[in-house]
């Protein structure tokens, strides 16, 4: 799979089948792009490289950073401190984001009231993972 930039300064290129296919709610997600929501997509870090030019990276929070084109700003990708076999990438960035849907919403109960959520896909209150 490949992606990149509005503008075409950066570009990046994934092998491998993705997981955690999801949009999230989240303060921070919401903050860090200035959308009601963000959808991303998980690939192994070492199977993603950036193939044309070099996104900057910004600690968004003790636990992460994410990065963006330093031309235009398009959000491009998160990494967890936690799990640093993975790297998330903006589901929008890919050159073709319909391939790859999402299969759920995680972090609902922070989403913005007005946020409709899709019927038939998993809504999770806060991560996956959370009791």
């Amino acid at each position: 799979m490949t992606g990149g930039c509005r503008c075409g300064a950066v570009r990046y290129a994934a092998d491998g089948e993705p997981w955690n296919r999801t949009v999230c709610h989240c303060a921070d997600c919401r903050g860090a792009t200035g959308a009601p929501m963000v959808g991303w997509i998980t690939v192994r870090r070492d199977a993603c490289r950036f193939a044309a030019g070099s996104p900057v990276w910004h600690r968004s929070s003790p636990r992460a950073e994410r990065a963006f084109c330093p031309t235009c700003g398009t959000p491009l990708a998160y990494r967890a401190d936690a799990l640093p076999d993975e790297i998330d990438l903006t589901l929008a960035s890919l050159d073709d984001p319909e391939r790859y849907p999402p299969h759920d919403h995680v972090w609902v109960s922070r989403r913005l009231s007005w946020a409709a959520l899709p019927e038939g896909l998993p809504a999770y209150p806060t991560a996956r993972d959370d009791p």
